[in-house]
């Protein structure tokens, strides 16, 4: 065989093997993002919050879609789906991309982000109240989203699993309340399998 066919077999053989690279990077990254909301899986955030769970200024986020079953039962599941990317959207851009935000299943969301200048709870007020404004395809919709947070430096010894049942604990509270909003409180966990929301699951 002459020199030229085989630096055109050579050719050939890199591309077929960079583009094979580039379709299996894109299909990772697309199994670790949710396909309707575009958050990052259950998986792919607990990595992300772990790393940003090394500052003490990290908190600690969960939210919950208030009624989303009965969104569904009166609406439809395209309403609820809209409904579902729009809390997405929202919590993102309150996080900002210094922070993760990721979807744990169902209508449940949980987010970390590094609380900088000090102003969580001012800014989780506003998320809250951001969060209740109708999607913008269906303005018919009106929900709320019920969230609980926690401050990691508070809970230094903790790690991500427990911070979370914090939050669940804190945002099953605000659930029962007007606010909408929960802080965790200091001290052991007080959620119990009675007391918490029915189906929570645990962080992986």
């Amino acid at each position: 065989m002459s020199p030229l066919p085989l630096v055109v077999v050579s050719v050939v053989l890199a591309v077929a093997w960079t583009a094979h690279t580039v379709w299996m990077v894109q299909r990772l990254r697309t199994a670790r993002r949710d396909p309707l909301t575009g958050l990052w899986t259950r998986d792919a955030f607990t990595r992300r919050a772990r790393r940003l769970l090394r500052d003490r200024r990290a908190v600690v986020v969960l939210a919950d879609v208030d009624r989303f079953k009965q969104v569904n039962d009166t609406h439809g599941h395209a309403a609820g789906d809209a409904v579902l990317a729009a809390t997405a959207a929202r919590l993102a851009h309150a996080v900002g991309r210094g922070g993760v935000a990721g979807r744990l299943g169902g209508d449940e969301f949980a987010a970390v982000f590094i609380d900088r200048d000090h102003t969580a709870g001012q800014r989780l007020e506003t998320l809250a109240r951001v969060l209740a404004r109708p999607a913008d395809t269906t303005p018919e919709v009106h929900t709320s989203v019920s969230l609980g947070w926690v401050r990691r430096a508070d809970h230094l010894s903790e790690d991500l699993s427990e911070l979370l049942r914090r939050a669940d604990e804190a945002m099953y509270a605000a659930k029962r309340s007007s606010s909408r909003i929960r802080r965790a409180r200091l001290g052991r966990v007080l959620a119990s399998v009675a007391g918490r929301r029915p189906g929570r699951r645990g962080a992986a």
